[in-house]
């Protein structure tokens, strides 16, 4: 019995590790929620933001600074969204391999064009972002061309188990393709539809959809929307209507709902990001109910 039992336990000694592969530290839900698709069980994935904070203003807590030191991989959107934290995250690290430039840190906006490029570069212009807007995840095409990239950077730092990211990265687009086609079935009758949006970023949403934004909340991109910004506002949807207003989870609640009321038109919460509302757990639920919010807003 006892031999028996010795024999078992150096068996179990020395079966494979279970432990993931890579640890791969996400600035944002969405980056970290196609993480998980294409990488499985072969990654600890950590997200540095919730659905609830603006990705451009948050801390470098110690936490956070602890998963970034034991991480192999960095997985941001770039386009100086985090340009206010990032970098600093960077630098405090003292880990080498999440740094700009290597195999480690990785940018979505990076592998796809990029909307509203500025023409001029001037901070009395708001935050604008230099190399065009950041917010790409909200068009699903864009996601499928990310995707690609991120499995092939996963197979980089994970060569032996290249096989099994490209597999995930197959099935994900096979499934993410026939998403895009419902999506687009459903949301054809948005196509020209007017909407206020709190802040640009919506549009990759937009420009997807083919919404029409007529106005910004914001009087310049960061700037948060004044009283007489608000009456202008108003006073523009007597020329041009909108038929909604588009706020993401983590803005303010007041502005858009005071104009909604003012001009009686519904005012509605967006997602915005995986977690940002019930059943929005994945990528496939953040866009099923984005897509039920904006037709369900519709008269």
């Amino acid at each position: 019995m006892k031999l028996r039992f010795s024999i078992l336990f150096l068996a179990l000694l020395a079966m494979p590790s279970a432990q993931a592969a890579l640890r791969v530290l996400a600035c944002e839900p969405e980056w970290a929620a196609l993480t998980r698709e294409l990488a499985g069980d072969l990654a600890e994935v950590d997200s540095a933001t919730t659905a609830l904070q603006d990705p451009h203003r948050i801390e470098a807590r110690p936490s956070l600074l602890a998963k970034a030191r034991r991480a192999d991989l960095v997985v941001c959107t770039g386009a100086e969204l985090e340009i206010g934290w990032l970098p600093l995250m960077q630098r405090q690290t003292g880990n080498g391999a999440i740094q700009p430039g290597q195999p480690g840190y990785f940018e979505a906006s990076a592998q796809v064009p990029l909307l509203e490029r500025p023409t001029r570069l001037d901070r009395a212009q708001g935050d604008i972002h230099a190399a065009g807007n950041p917010h790409v995840h909200l068009d699903p095409h864009r996601i499928a061309t990310i995707a690609q990239a991120l499995a092939q950077r996963l197979a980089q730092l994970d060569p032996a188990n290249a096989a099994r990211y490209a597999q995930h990265n197959t099935d994900f687009q096979i499934r993410w393709q026939a998403a895009i086609t419902r999506w687009e079935t459903q949301g054809a009758s948005l196509r020209g539809v007017p909407v206020m949006v709190h802040h640009k970023n919506f549009s990759y949403l937009a420009d997807w959809l083919g919404l029409a934004v007529v106005g910004d909340l914001e009087p310049k991109p960061g700037m948060e929307p004044s009283a007489t910004h608000l009456a202008k506002l108003l006073d523009s949807l007597a020329i041009r209507p909108a038929r909604t207003i588009l706020r993401a989870a983590y803005q303010p609640t007041k502005p858009s709902e005071w104009l909604s009321q003012k001009a009686g038109i519904p005012a509605v919460e967006l997602p915005f990001t995986v977690g940002g509302a019930p059943g929005t757990d994945d990528l496939f639920g953040l866009f099923d109910v984005t897509l039920t919010r904006l037709l369900n807003a519709m008269p």
